[in-house]
C-alpha cells in the first residue's frame, strides 16, 4: 500500500514494523499459560454465586440448610453474615451487604465447597423468598423518565451544539432524518470472568489471580473495600483470555472470592458460569438513534442533529456515548448531538469494544448512504466531499487524518466503481456498501523499569496486560528498538501489580500508554550503558521511567484512528439470509508496529462488527426482567462458517503528535463501520432499507414481502 510521503525512514536494524511472533505463543499452545483459575494455592476450595431470580425486590429469608446438607459444603455467605465492605466508587462492587435486588441476576449468596461441583449443587440447593416489586426494564422512544445527563461516557458533555441546526435541516434542498435501533450487545470472552484470592493471615497480605484488562484498578478496588493498604495487595492477571472491555473495571467475581477467602481462612477459586455473565459484568446498552441530515445538491452537509437515547441501571449511571463520534467526522455548520438515558431495572451497562463508536458510526454512517441515495450520488464521494480541515467539535488541527486516502485505497482495492450495480443470481441479491470509521487516540500515564543483565539479556518490567493482544511481544519490539538490541535478547514482565503502575488495557490505549512508558526507560538505561566503562556489575544496570508529567501535558491537536469498511453481501430471497461474502478494511491508525499482531486486531474487529450486523441481539424479558440470550446457543456470534474472505490494509502514516512510537490504538477501531457497510450493502443489493440491527433473515424476508420500499427516510426541500 502507498506510504505517506511524510513518513520519515526507517532505521535498517529497527525491529519495530516487523511481522513478530507472539513471545507467549509456545506457552499458550503447550498449555503452560496460567490463568485465573489455573493457579491452585494449597487448600484451595471453591465458590458458587446465586443470582436472583426476580426482577427486582428484596430477600426476606434464606433457608440454607438443604444447601448445607450437600456433601463437601463448607458454608454459605449471605447479606446476614457476609464481611461488610468499606466505600467503593462502584456501587456494583457491593455485594451481599444488603438484601435489596435491583435487577434479576444480582448476587445474593455465595456457596463455598470442597469441589466445584459441591458447590454448584450447593447453590442449586439453597431456598430463598423474596418481596417482589414492579419492575420495568424496557428501554422505549418517549420514555417518560428519559433524562439529559450532565456528561456521558468518556467525560464528553451529553449535549453538543452549534448554530441552529433544527432550522438549517428545514431548510436543506435535500434531507433524511431516520431511526435506527441496536439492541444490547454483550462481551463473551473467551475465559469467563475468574478469579483465584488467597489471604495470608499472618502477614495480612491478600494475593489474587484475576482475569482482568487492569490489576491494578483491581488492587485500588480491592484495597478500599477490605481497608488494607495497597501494599498489603498483590494481583496477578498474567494471562487474560479476553474481555473486549467487560473486564476493564473489577467485578463482583473476584470481591466475592476474597471475601469468601477471609471468612473461610482458604483459598477460594471462582469462575462465572457463562450464563451469569449478562447480568453481572456489563453489556453494551441498547441505543435508539434519530439522525437528520441536510445537504445541498452537491453533496456539502448543511445541518446534522444526532440523539442517541439509551439505558442506564438504578444502580449506577453510565451512558453510551453514541452522537460523539458525529462530532469530529464532516464538515458542517450546523450540528447538535445529544444523549438521553432511561433509568431501568436493569444490569449497568459498560464498556464493550468501541463502546459509543459502534453503535452510533452505525446510525450516522447508515444516514450517510441513505443521503447519498437522496442525491444520487457517490457515498464514497460524498464522503469525501465533507472532510473537515479542523475538528468540526473543537476547531483543533488533527494531528494527522487520512480517511481520504483511506476511502479511495480502499475503493480501488475493492474494485467500487465497477461493483456499484446490483445483480440478482437466481434467488440470490448480490450488493455492496461503504462506510467509514473513527476511534480516538487515547493515552494514559505509565511507568516502566528496564534492567541490563551482565548475560546481555534484557528485562523490561511494566504492570501491563496481554488479553489475546499480542502486548508482550509489541512490548519487547519497542524495548529492542529503543536499545538497538536483538528481539530475542528481551524478556518482558507484565500483569502483576508488584511491577510498575501502568495503565489498563482498554480504550485501544495500551501500547501508546505502555510502549512510551518502556522507550523512555529504555532509552535512558542506554544513555547509561553507553556511559558505563567495564564489564557490568553483577546486579546489571537499570533506568526507570514516569510518563505522567508529559502525558497530562495533553495536546493541542486533535488525535484519531479512521478508515474506510468495503463490503459485499449475497442475500437469499427465499430465507431472508444475508451472507457477507467479502470485506475489506483499510485503516490509518499512525505507525503500525507489528503487522501480523495488528492484522489479528483488526480482522478480529471486523468480525465482531459482522456478528454486530447480522447475528448478535440481546433482549430484556419485559416480564422476567433479565436477558433472555444468556448464553452462546441463544446469542450467536460469528462462527468460522459465518465469516467470509477478509482482508485488512493500512495506510502508512506518520504521526509526530502522538508518543515516541508514532503509534495509535488499533483493537477497536476495526469494529466501527463494519455494521454499517454491510447494512449498506443489504440496501443495496435489495433496494429495502433496514434500520433495526441484526439484520436477521425475519426481518430480510419481511423487508423483502413488503409492498414498497422500506422508506428511505429521504426528502426533498
Amino acid at each position: 500500500m502507498p506510504a505517506d510521503r511524510s513518513r520519515r525512514p526507517e532505521r535498517p536494524d529497527s525491529v519495530l514494523g516487523t511481522p513478530a511472533v507472539r513471545s507467549e505463543a509456545p506457552q499458550k499452545v503447550t498449555g503452560a499459560a496460567r490463568y485465573a483459575t489455573d493457579h491452585h494455592p494449597p487448600g484451595r476450595v471453591h465458590a458458587w454465586p446465586v443470582p436472583a431470580d426476580v426482577p427486582r425486590g428484596r430477600v426476606t429469608a434464606f433457608d440454607t440448610g438443604p444447601c448445607l446438607e450437600v456433601p463437601g459444603v463448607l458454608g454459605v455467605l449471605t447479606a446476614g453474615d457476609a464481611p461488610r465492605l468499606g466505600p467503593s466508587d462502584d456501587p456494583v462492587l457491593q455485594v451481599l451487604q444488603n438484601t435489596e435486588v435491583p435487577h434479576r441476576g444480582w448476587y445474593v449468596a455465595l456457596v463455598v465447597a470442597e469441589t466445584l461441583e459441591a458447590a454448584r449443587a450447593g447453590a442449586e440447593a439453597l431456598r430463598i423468598r423474596y418481596a417482589t416489586e414492579d419492575h420495568d426494564g424496557t428501554l422505549r422512544a418517549g420514555h417518560p423518565d428519559a433524562y439529559t445527563p450532565e456528561e456521558v461516557n468518556g467525560g464528553h458533555p451529553a449535549l453538543r451544539e452549534r448554530g441552529d441546526p433544527d432550522a438549517a435541516l428545514a431548510a436543506a434542498p435535500v434531507r433524511v432524518d431516520c431511526v435506527y435501533t441496536v439492541p444490547p450487545l454483550h462481551n463473551h470472552p473467551m475465559e469467563p470472568h475468574a478469579a483465584t484470592a488467597a489471604w495470608d493471615e499472618a502477614g495480612g497480605h491478600l494475593t489474587v489471580w484475576d482475569s482482568s484488562q487492569g490489576a491494578g484498578a483491581v488492587r485500588t478496588a480491592l484495597a478500599s473495600l477490605f481497608d488494607l493498604p495497597e501494599d498489603r495487595i498483590t494481583v496477578i492477571s498474567e494471562h487474560v483470555g479476553g474481555g473486549f472491555g467487560c473486564k476493564g473495571t473489577p467485578r463482583p467475581h473476584v470481591v466475592l472470592a476474597a471475601m469468601a477467602a477471609r471468612s473461610l481462612g482458604r483459598p477460594v477459586q471462582l469462575a462465572l458460569p457463562r450464563r451469569h455473565l449478562p447480568a453481572v459484568v456489563g453489556h453494551r446498552a441498547p441505543t435508539l438513534h434519530r439522525i437528520g441530515l441536510g445537504a445541498r445538491p452537491d453533496g456539502t452537509l448543511t445541518a446534522l442533529v444526532h440523539e442517541a437515547t439509551t439505558h442506564t441501571s438504578r444502580v449506577r449511571e453510565f451512558v453510551e456515548q453514541a452522537a460523539v463520534p458525529a462530532r469530529v467526522m464532516y464538515a458542517v455548520p450546523d450540528s447538535r448531538t445529544l444523549h438521553r438515558a432511561v433509568p431501568l431495572d436493569v444490569p449497568t451497562p459498560s464498556w464493550m469494544r468501541a463502546p459509543g463508536e459502534a453503535p452510533g458510526m452505525y446510525a450516522l454512517e447508515s444516514a450517510m448512504d441513505e443521503l447519498a441515495d437522496a442525491l444520487g450520488m457517490d457515498p464514497v464521494e460524498l464522503r469525501v466531499r465533507n472532510e473537515p480541515a479542523l475538528e468540526p467539535d473543537t476547531d483543533r488541527p488533527f494531528s494527522s487524518r487520512h480517511l481520504v486516502e483511506c476511502l479511495r485505497e480502499g475503493a480501488a482495492r475493492f474494485g467500487w466503481t465497477a461493483s456499484r450495480t446490483p445483480r440478482r443470481d437466481g434467488p440470490f441479491l448480490h450488493g455492496v456498501g461503504v462506510a467509514a470509521a473513527t476511534y480516538p487516540v487515547y493515552i494514559a500515564p505509565s511507568t516502566a523499569r528496564a534492567h541490563a543483565r551482565p548475560d546481555g539479556s534484557r528485562l523490561v518490567e511494566i504492570n501491563a496486560t496481554d488479553i489475546g493482544t499480542g502486548a508482550r511481544t509489541v512490548l519487547a519490539q519497542v524495548a529492542a528498538d529503543a536499545l538497538a538490541v536483538p528481539l530475542d535478547s528481551v524478556t518482558v514482565a507484565i500483569g502483576s501489580t508488584d511491577l510498575p503502575r501502568a495503565s489498563l488495557a482498554g480504550g485501544s490505549c495500551g501500547t501508546a500508554s505502555w510502549g512510551w512508558a518502556v522507550h523512555e526507560a529504555c532509552t535512558a538505561l542506554a544513555a547509561r550503558l553507553a556511559g558505563h566503562r567495564g564489564a557490568l556489575p553483577a546486579e546489571g544496570l537499570s533506568a526507570s521511567a514516569d510518563t505522567t508529567e508529559a502525558v497530562e501535558k495533553g495536546s493541542p491537536y486533535a488525535r484519531h484512528a479512521f478508515g474506510a469498511h468495503f463490503a459485499e453481501v449475497r442475500v437469499d430471497t427465499v430465507t431472508g439470509e444475508v451472507r457477507v461474502r467479502r470485506l475489506l478494511g483499510v485503516f490509518a491508525a499512525g505507525r503500525i508496529l507489528n503487522p501480523v499482531t495488528a492484522r489479528s486486531q483488526f480482522t478480529g474487529a471486523m468480525v465482531m462488527g459482522l456478528g454486530m450486523a447480522l447475528t448478535e441481539r440481546s433482549t430484556v424479558d419485559p416480564v422476567h426482567g433479565g436477558f433472555a440470550e444468556d448464553d452462546l446457543a441463544a446469542y450467536h456470534v460469528p462462527a468460522h462458517a459465518d465469516v467470509p474472505e477478509i482482508e485488512v490494509g493500512w495506510i502508512d502514516e506518520h504521526d509526530e503528535h502522538l508518543n515516541p512510537m508514532g503509534s495509535k490504538g488499533i483493537g477497536e477501531i476495526g469494529i466501527v463501520g463494519t455494521a454499517a457497510a454491510i447494512g449498506n450493502a443489504v440496501c443495496h443489493a435489495t433496494g429495502r432499507r433496514l434500520r433495526d440491527l441484526p439484520l436477521t433473515p425475519d426481518r430480510v424476508l419481511a423487508a423483502l414481502t413488503a409492498a414498497t420500499p422500506a422508506g428511505s427516510g429521504a426528502g426533498s426541500g
